[in-house]
């Protein structure tokens, strides 16, 4: 049976990225890197020695005979890193899925639909793949930004950004440091769940824990309101305990002063591991001058989604939704 054309570029990402690790002695994930960069820039590194460089350029010509899309392209990168993952022992080497990445993506467009042009940022980008997704969905002209402070996702970010011709501007930073970032229209991000080990940068949120280490999930929501426009939106991949943890009081009363929640989307726990990794999508607009809560949010409970009917009958709903919706 014949390869289809993203398996042949995964093998091809693969296949390469293991020669560069047999040579640099060094993680998947920074070899697969210096394959993209040799993709983009059509030659390998010149810090290469002779040897590697060789079987780089033969690689370049195999690839030049696979005839393939920006679509095949993304795809098989987010294989290739899924990859890099499985085998990495980094806990927040973890890419958030495709099937997440086009629900936000969804729910941006309508969100975004009465706008020109959009400014977005992602505070925890990651690969960039939630973007990346975005970006593709949104028909307006648009000014991308992205943080991450691990070096390994970064890199990946901006090669797969080259790659796909995405213009984005990265910042590689603690995400809840200060940016030099005007506000923007759009935030969408996967938070990243845990414990925020910097005590003395957490004393300058609001949402800081009483005692002990704050949430890096909490102060990234309250970073990126910070980094809103008045009445900009926020679309956030959650846990599902969000609201029932032990500091979650002190959220809710932060989120009452500062944002209208619009929805809250749980998702099907068929894409989960287990119940306890159960993740829901957040949806809040900043609050401004003429912002209001909407009469009903938006409350959706989704279907798996390979149940195509199911999935259809409940994207109606939320379209009928939106038309009423006057946040916008």
């Amino acid at each position: 049976m014949e390869k289809s054309t993203v398996e042949q570029l995964f093998k091809w990402f693969e296949k390469t990225t293991e020669i560069i690790q047999a040579h640099m002695d060094e993680p998947y994930l920074d070899s697969l890197s210096e394959v993209m960069d040799t993709v983009f820039f059509d030659s390998p590194n010149e810090e290469f020695n002779d040897i590697l460089t060789k079987k780089l350029n033969d690689a370049l010509d195999e690839l030049g005979e696979i005839k393939y899309s920006t679509t095949d392209l993304k795809k098989a990168l987010q294989l290739a890193i899924l990859k890099g993952m499985k085998d990495s022992v980094q806990e927040q080497h973890v890419m958030t899925p495709e099937s997440i990445g086009l629900i936000v993506a969804y729910l941006a467009d309508q969100l975004m639909k009465n706008k020109q042009e959009i400014r977005i940022f992602d505070p925890a980008g990651g690969t960039g793949n939630l973007l990346f997704t975005v970006m593709e969905q949104l028909s307006q002209k648009q000014t991308a930004y992205a943080s991450e402070v691990d070096p390994t996702l970064i890199q990946l970010a901006v090669s797969s950004a080259n790659l796909l011709k995405k213009e984005i501007e990265f910042f590689h930073q603690d995400s809840l440091a200060p940016f030099l970032i005007d506000p923007v229209d759009l935030i969408v991000a996967d938070l990243p769940v845990g414990y925020y080990p910097d005590d003395i940068r957490a004393n300058d949120y609001k949402l800081k824990a009483g005692s002990g280490h704050s949430y890096s999930h909490h102060l990234f929501i309250e970073q990126s309101l910070k980094y809103t426009k008045e009445a900009g939106f926020l679309i956030f991949v959650i846990p599902d305990f969000l609201f029932t943890s032990d500091q979650s009081e002190q959220l809710n009363r932060y989120l009452k002063e500062h944002a209208h929640i619009v929805g809250v989307l749980r998702l099907p726990e068929s894409i989960f591991k287990s119940s306890r990794n159960v993740k829901s999508i957040l949806v809040l607009q900043k609050k401004g001058e003429e912002t209001s809560s909407p009469k009903q949010p938006l409350l959706v409970q989704l279907p798996s989604l390979t149940n195509h009917q199911a999935m259809a009958d409940i994207l109606g709903q939320m379209n009928r939704w939106f038309q009423t919706y006057e946040g916008r």
